[in-house]
Parts: C-alpha cells; structure tokens; sequence
C-alpha cells in the first residue's frame, strides 16, 4: 500500500516497512522525501496494529543522504530559512530514534551523511556485505546535522570518521566499531530485517516499549539529547554563516554538473594525500 511519491508504505505482519523510493537519485533526501518519512511515521505510530518500523532503500542503495542537488537548485540562504531545512533533517532522523516503537534500518549500497545518520538512529541495523557507511560533510564545507557518531562507538572514531570525512566505511568495519547490529549477504538485508521484526512482534508490545524506553534513557541520562541539540545548533552557524569550500563545490555543480562538482571535490584532496 503506498499514496506517496518518494517511498512505498505497506503494513504486514505487524510490521510498517517503509521503503526509500528515489532510486534515480540514490534515494536523496529532499524536502518531499523527509515529509513523507514523518507522514509514513505517523501513520505506523497511530496504527495499533503496527508494533516494528522497518526502513530500507529501493534501487541501488539505502540513501546518499540529504539532497545536494535541491540545495544547488533552491540556494537556500538566511538564518530563518537554514533553521527550518536543519531542524526538518534533524527531527526526521531522531523520528526513529525517538519513536516508542522498535525501528530496524536495513541497508545496503551507500548510507551516508543524512541517510547514515537516519540507520543509527534505529534501533537496530541490519547490514548487507555490499553497505558502504561514511560522513562526508566535511568535504562538501557542510558540517553535521545529528552528531550521532560519538554515541554509537568510541570518541576517537568518530573524530577521525567525521573530521577526515571519511566516506568509505565498509560493513564490516561498520560493525567492529559498532555502527550496525548485524552484517549478512548481499541481497538478504530487507529479508533479515523483516525477520527480525517479525520475532519483535510477536513480544507483548507494551513490554517492548518500555524497554525501548529504559534503554534510551541510559544515554539520555548522559546528556545526549541536549548534545545532539548544541551540534545542531552548531550546525546551524554554520550553515546560515556559509563556508567558501561549500560555496566553490556549488558553483562547480551549477556549471558543470553534480558529477563534475563531486570529481572535482575527490581530486582535490586525493592530490593533497597523495
């Protein structure tokens, strides 16, 4: 079952699989994208037969993440106007972290920036051996909308993944530091996922999430919603601010093409690690 233009929605079993349906763009999220994540997340939230989320990606990859081909069309400058793209990004990410019942990424191809964000905010993820993981902001002067990183694996990695905008993060690597849940074939990760849903489903829904519940609180007590919120407001500085790096890839892409901009971007610091 699906009314949307950007994923597909259907509910078996007790589970809402929601669906990434931009495959001609590798699932970028744009605005249209992310508004439908949050309607297909409310529908799965008021549905009391729904007890498991499950999100995956159609075509050749989970997602590249938030779209930088809308942002080069749109040319979004301003504070007011920055505020409301980043808290847009921000609160469909944290939807599924924050949602009370269980949420499950099943991923493959390419997860970054955004899209990356989004599968560690589930509760669990399920990998298949094709996924590649990374944060590649940095590259593109654009910094992190939900700083997750830190809070998934250890301090030292996540400085080192973000701050070298590393974007080449294999599945396995993914899970030696603790990114995803569970690794499995190629071509079995939806399928791995909607059997793990199903054995969640199957559990007294009530119990499920007040355990869901009892586990978030242990970072919350740590203070993560309220670093979460300074990073985004970090975030924000930086985006309103603008950076001239950011600046030079966009002027590329509107000249030449996304690609040109993205092979421009790559040559530039493979001859400064040469």
């Amino acid at each position: 079952m699906t009314d949307f233009t950007t994923l597909l929605y259907r509910c078996e079993h007790h589970i809402a699989h929601l669906t990434l349906n931009r495959p001609e763009r590798l699932n970028a999220l744009n605005k249209v994208a992310l508004d439908e994540i949050n309607e297909a997340m409310d529908r799965a939230e008021a549905d009391e037969d729904v007890r498991v989320i499950v999100v995956s990606g159609a075509g050749r990859a989970f997602s590249s993440g938030f779209d930088l081909k809308a942002q080069m069309e749109q040319k979004p400058t301003g504070a007011k106007i920055w505020r409301e793209i980043l808290d847009l990004d921000f609160d469909t990410t944290m939807r599924f972290w924050n949602s009370a019942k269980p949420t499950i990424a099943a991923v493959h191809g390419a997860c970054l920036a955004g899209a990356f964000e989004l599968a560690m905010a589930c509760d669990i993820t399920i990998a298949a051996e094709d996924a590649i993981f990374g944060e590649p902001e940095l590259k593109f002067g654009a910094g992190i909308v939900t700083m997750l990183l830190p809070w998934m694996t250890n301090l030292k990695q996540a400085k080192r993944i973000i701050l070298s905008a590393d974007d080449r993060i294999l599945a396995p690597d993914a899970l030696a530091m603790g990114l995803v849940s569970r690794v499995v074939a190629s071509g079995t990760h939806v399928d791995e996922a909607l059997r793990t849903a199903r054995g969640i489903a199957l559990m007294d829904p009530n119990l499920v999430r007040e355990t869901k519940k009892a586990l978030n609180r242990t970072y919350e007590i740590q203070g993560m919603q309220t670093a979460l919120k300074t990073a985004l407001d970090i975030d924000h500085g930086i985006e309103s601010h603008g950076s001239p790096d950011k600046a030079a890839f966009m002027e590329i892409a509107r000249e030449r093409g996304m690609r040109e901009a993205i092979a421009w971007r790559d040559a530039r610091y493979a001859k400064a690690q040469a």
